[in-house]
């Protein structure tokens, strides 16, 4: 190689090595809250117990981790089955999904700049010289063909960082994609869980509904035969009719509510309201998780996929402060073009036919209205936006987590004290049907008793829901589990993280 050849070689490669500092803040990660409980007050050790199935106390275990397919806790096969259709089927997922990619495409394509610039032409074009003119070529021909081929490499060095944090910038961005593709996935289990269960709370008290009506039906008849005999007053069985028309009142918002679930359920799968699952939930179809995770308020920020995401925001318009103060330093640029031209195509590749020229510019902005020192506030003012963001987030998410807690244990104490009002209230309608029948007692005792038999079955069927969905609240609200899938894991590979 010859000595000018190594020198444009060296002036290449050169600029690859100019490595400055990069101004602008460098992200460090908010310090997680302090202390060792999520509540008011300590927990207890566990909630209270009800003497009915799936009634037994829920313990709460420090420090537990959460299984990435948390919902199969429930131990409900149709659920199961559900979830897994929709994470494969949900236009959520796989617009999340697209999201992600593309920002990782993005902060690919801001990793190019790191690069230089390198382009090829080539062209070739007939000509003639004015005959008033010297001619162009040697022959003193006035008709010539002029054939060129040509690179252009154009290297802008990273002096101040300016390319260093835009790809900083680019990648926070991607991370907070992440990890709001991690939010739709756990909305989208959680929801799914929840419109399971509020299916099943609907259908038992549907099938309570139902059985009250068939219970006020038959006293109706009775009444009417012992109207028939003179044994009670008109006024009786007016009530009567009156109670049995009450209870049949309440059907009809409760089926619509079922059905509306229903179609709530086929949308979540990503199915028309016309297409809806063939499974059907009752109370008997979930199984009480009866261990508890309670996590620490250091764990929480770790699990928490939108605080990971607004701290990922932050970071973001971190790394865009020294962008913003790149911008306002000089900016250096170097270009080279190395080419060959000849009148020929035979004389293109001989030495002679070489040309090249290399250039650099450095260019500072004197004057701009304060165009980039504005820039440069308003990316210090975004950052304190992200800032109080991030901290908005992690109250929500600590405020989540403490009211489920608070439900579980309120939502275990309800469902004791209402098996106890069911089983008093099915005791005394039982005392009243047979004192009425020995004619002890009037009618409107028995009436008395029936309502308070239905409301006393009502609230035991809410409490129990209740409870099932609380639960499944908790493990929402402490992240579900994602940092355990394989999934998750390969995306943060692909994002350069820890894997």
């Amino acid at each position: 190689m010859s000595l000018a050849r190594r020198r444009l070689a060296a002036a290449l490669i050169a600029p690859l090595f100019i490595w400055g500092c990069a101004v602008g803040p460098d992200f460090e990660r908010p310090k997680p809250p302090q202390g060792d409980r999520l509540t008011a007050d300590p927990l207890p050790v566990q909630t209270a117990s009800a003497r009915i199935a799936d009634g037994a106390p829920q313990r709460f275990v420090a420090g537990r981790d959460i299984p990435a397919e948390w919902w199969t806790l429930f131990h409900s096969p149709a659920l199961d089955a559900m979830i897994r259709q929709a994470l494969a089927d949900s236009p959520d997922l796989a617009a999340a999904e697209a999201a992600l990619h593309q920002a990782r495409e993005l902060r690919k394509a801001g990793e190019g700049a790191f690069f230089p610039l390198v382009q090829g032409s080539a062209g070739a074009s007939r000509n003639k010289t004015a005959a008033s003119l010297s001619p162009a070529t040697a022959s003193g021909s006035l008709y010539y063909s002029l054939y060129t081929a040509q690179l252009s490499i154009s290297y802008v060095p990273d002096v101040f960082g300016q390319t260093r944090r835009t790809v900083e910038n680019l990648a926070a961005q991607e991370e907070a994609q992440r990890f709001q593709l991690e939010a739709a996935y756990l909305t989208l289990t959680s929801n799914l869980v929840a419109a399971a269960i509020g299916e099943a709370g609907l259908r038992e008290q549907i099938a309570a509904t139902e059985q009250t009506i068939e219970a006020e039906r038959e006293s109706l008849e009775i009444l009417r035969r012992q109207l028939s005999l003179g044994q009670v007053a008109g006024i009786d069985v007016s009530a009567q009719e009156a109670a049995l028309a009450q209870a049949q009142a309440a059907l009809p918002p409760l089926q619509k509510q079922l059905a509306q679930q229903r179609d709530l359920l086929a949308a979540l799968i990503g199915r028309l309201p016309s297409e809806q699952p063939k499974a059907r939930f009752d109370l008997a179809s979930f199984q009480l998780p009866e261990d508890l995770p309670v996590s620490l308020p250091a764990q929480l920020v770790d699990q928490r996929p939108d605080i990971r995401a607004a701290e990922a925001n932050m970071h973001a318009a971190s790394a865009a402060i020294g962008v913003a103060i790149a911008a306002m330093l000089p900016q250096i640029s170097l270009t080279a073009n190395p080419g060959l031209t000849a009148t020929t195509l035979a004389q293109v590749f001989t030495p002679s036919a070489a040309f090249w020229s290399l250039a650099g510019s450095a260019t500072q902005t004197l004057f701009d209205g304060f165009t980039l020192l504005h820039k440069r506030r308003a990316a210090d003012a975004a950052f304190e936006q992200a800032a109080a963001q991030y901290k908005e987030t992690v109250l929500t998410a600590f405020q989540n987590v403490a009211d489920a807690l608070e439900a579980l244990k309120a939502d275990a104490d309800a469902l004791t004290v209402a098996v106890a009002g069911e089983r008093a209230a099915r005791d005394s309608l039982d005392i009243v049907k047979r004192q009425l029948a020995a004619g002890s007692i009037n009618y409107l005792a028995l009436l008395l008793a029936q309502q308070t038999y239905q409301q006393a079955l009502i609230a035991r069927v809410q409490a129990q829901a209740a409870r099932l969905a609380d639960t499944a609240a908790l493990f929402q609200a402490l992240g579900g589990g994602w940092w355990h899938r394989d999934d998750t894991r390969q995306a943060a590979c692909d994002a350069g993280k820890d894997c």
